[in-house]
């Protein structure tokens, strides 16, 4: 199965020079880390487990993403990334893993990791290989260019989640952790999500900060419970609590915030914006 880009040119610049030149300017920018890191070839990942990123058009959140690929190139790519995203659609099943195959975006082409993906679906009760809900949502595919623009040499395991409940979460951190180590594979969790959606500039600073008090705080239940309470509209609270829940199997917990900004940051309308944050769950 290939599954070709479907928001080339919309969320992202579809001309391969132009978006290099914009994945760059999201890194040297006055809102981004500020320079463009080089890749490790040495430490292979192994000081971060998962990173948080935001899926927005890179004009709006490419600069608050590239805090944690910056981060994420000086730790060195694993060989897989499971990228794991929120389902906007509606398609497909509960939680959908895409199984076999490669994704095809302008600067090329990115091999899925096939096995892992089996072994995640046969260690969970919820995953399931799935390619509908894959075909026209956004949350993972964004993350492809910014990772290719530093590598060629990794697969991914992408997965989209319809079903955000706490169970579904912790059953999928825990069959990524048992299938990663029956295979002995190098994995980095990308947890994709945006956070409060259409809400004051205030407001959205306010619920995202309780948002990341949680998340600071391993608390996976107290993180549920906040949304669900606050009506935070975060659209990835599922994928988060999966790196939280991941990132305590392999090591001492430690979540280290990095950047939040919001859409009204870029357009300078803040009478409804959309919150972006960035952090790494490092491995001790």
């Amino acid at each position: 199965m290939i599954r070709e880009a479907c928001v080339a040119g919309r969320f992202y610049e579809n001309n391969v020079k132009l978006l290099r030149e914009i994945i760059e300017d999201s890194f040297n920018c006055k809102m981004g880390p500020g320079s463009i890191p080089k890749l490790s070839l040495v430490k292979k990942g192994e000081s971060i487990g998962a990173i948080m990123v935001p899926h927005a058009g890179y004009m709006y959140s490419g600069p608050v993403a590239a805090h944690a690929y910056s981060k994420l190139a000086e730790a060195g790519f694993p060989e897989t990334f499971v990228i794991i995203g929120p389902n906007h659609t509606g398609m497909g099943k509960p939680v959908s893993v895409f199984n076999e195959g490669a994704w095809m975006i302008p600067i090329g082409k990115v091999e899925v990791d096939g096995d892992l993906a089996d072994a995640i679906i046969s260690k969970s009760k919820y995953a399931e290989a799935d390619f509908t809900a894959h075909m026209m949502e956004h949350s993972v595919e964004v993350q492809l260019p910014f990772l290719k623009f530093f590598s060629n040499d990794f697969k991914i395991v992408p997965i989209c989640m319809m079903d955000q409940s706490p169970q579904a979460s912790k059953d999928l951190a825990q069959a990524i952790y048992d299938a990663s180590s029956q295979l002995d594979r190098k994995i980095v969790i990308i947890d994709s999500t945006d956070l409060s959606h259409f809400k004051s500039q205030e407001l959205t600073e306010e619920h995202d900060r309780l948002v990341f008090n949680e998340i600071e705080k391993g608390n996976t239940e107290g993180l549920y419970e906040t949304v669900s309470r606050n009506n935070i509209t975060m659209c990835g609270y599922g994928p988060t609590m999966v790196a939280m829940e991941y990132s305590k199997k392999v090591s001492n917990y430690d979540f280290e915030f990095l950047k939040h900004a919001t859409s009204g940051d870029t357009t300078l309308d803040y009478k409804s914006v959309v919150g972006y944050g960035s952090g790494i769950f490092k491995i001790e």
